[in-house]
């Protein structure tokens, strides 16, 4: 955990977007939320819904983001991306966050070292199943450093993706780990198979839709 200085807050980060939305994934899903989506990605993943935070984004010191998150009047914050690890001072963001008693939800692509995120941040690591093209990236010394109010997620194409889902949950115990969620990728993977693969399988996971697609259309930002 970092030391958090004054100056700190003039640090900066390039942010995409700051909006205020429903939950769509994780255990928190339906529950009011700020995003903080910052720009840059290491990954492209075959279905990937937010190409436009690959490169567009403003920066931001870390006092002007903060102020921005607390006009909301909302305690439940997520730091996602792009992937929000290959920016360094985001770890000063979400300690910060944290003292001022934020709840912090860090969603990360899984290839990424996670063991320097405040031990208070919920982190929501993405397991990237073949069908991403992304799934040989993976940093699996990661679990080790998960705990139970972290959450694993598998984004589902195919039926080879759930096997090779089902082998790792399998492999590393994940159930007993912190909570394993997976999902089908949306209009591709239809989501009653998938539901009927978990149910044949009895498989200890929780399946998830993106809710906010659902409710407001995948094409819309901000939401």
């Amino acid at each position: 955990m970092q030391t958090m200085h004054k100056t700190d807050l003039q640090r900066t980060l390039t942010i995409n977007e700051i909006f205020y939305s429903i939950q769509g994934e994780s255990t928190h899903a339906g529950r009011p939320c700020v995003f903080i989506r910052l720009t840059g990605c290491n990954l492209r993943c075959t279905y990937c819904d937010t190409a436009y935070a690959f490169y567009e984004g403003e920066k931001f010191t870390l006092q002007t983001i903060t102020e921005r998150i607390q006009g909301y009047g909302c305690k439940l914050v997520e730091i996602t991306g792009g992937e929000p690890l290959l920016q360094s001072n985001v770890h000063f963001l979400m300690e910060y966050l944290c003292e001022l008693g934020f709840e912090v939800l860090l969603e990360t692509g899984g290839q990424m070292d996670i063991s320097d995120v405040d031990s208070r941040v919920r982190r929501i690591m993405d397991l990237k199943c073949p069908s991403s093209g992304e799934s040989e990236k993976m940093l699996w010394s990661n679990i080790k450093q998960l705990n139970s109010a972290d959450e694993i997620k598998f984004v589902v194409g195919n039926r080879g993706d759930y096997l090779w889902a089902k082998e790792k949950i399998e492999r590393y115990g994940l159930p007993e780990i912190c909570a394993v969620l997976m999902a089908p990728v949306f209009n591709q993977m239809d989501s009653a198979t998938l539901a009927a693969w978990i149910l044949e399988d009895r498989l200890p996971v929780r399946m998830q839709l993106q809710m906010h697609k659902l409710i407001w259309g995948p094409e819309r930002r901000g939401v």
